[in-house]
């Protein structure tokens, strides 16, 4: 009687691996930079009303950011109307204070692949006619977060 081989190869088995090795080589990697990505648009996110905030007070008061100081009452202390300091959030440990518009947000360790305490802070400028913000990264690093928080407007 003839005995049948079942079974892998050395060689096949070797391929296999080999072919293994080289998907993950490539999709780990994106798949972080895409799970930090996915975190940093919840950052932008909490930014939101801040912005319209600081719109609204540049068009009351002729472009003027310079005494938009804190996060209430815009027409008695200069603020921005917000109820209180933004909410913090899993993504965002923490948000400094208001000075001149300029706003910096910490973010949680684990957001971008350095460690905890990085900050983001939006800077607007502000004319008669519109506000832009730009935004930039504490180390200003070029690692996926810095170059997704450059594209922030």
């Amino acid at each position: 009687m003839k005995k049948i081989q079942q079974g892998f190869t050395l060689i096949e088995l070797m391929i296999v691996v080999a072919i293994i090795g080289i998907l993950a080589a490539i999709a780990i990697p994106q798949y972080q930079d895409y799970v930090t990505r996915a975190k940093l648009s919840k950052v932008a996110a909490a930014f939101g009303p801040i912005k319209t905030a600081l719109a609204e007070y540049g068009q009351n008061n002729g472009g003027d950011l310079s005494g938009a100081n804190s996060w209430t009452n815009p027409i008695n202390s200069g603020g921005l109307g917000l109820g209180a300091s933004p909410t913090v959030t899993t993504e965002v440990t923490g948000w400094g204070t208001v000075t001149a518009g300029v706003v910096v947000a910490t973010l949680a360790a684990g957001i971008c692949p350095a460690s905890g305490g990085q900050t983001v802070t939006m800077t607007p400028a502000s004319s008669s006619t519109a506000t832009t913000m730009t935004f930039a990264y504490t180390t200003n690093a070029t690692g996926v977060c810095a170059t997704e928080i450059a594209k922030w407007r």
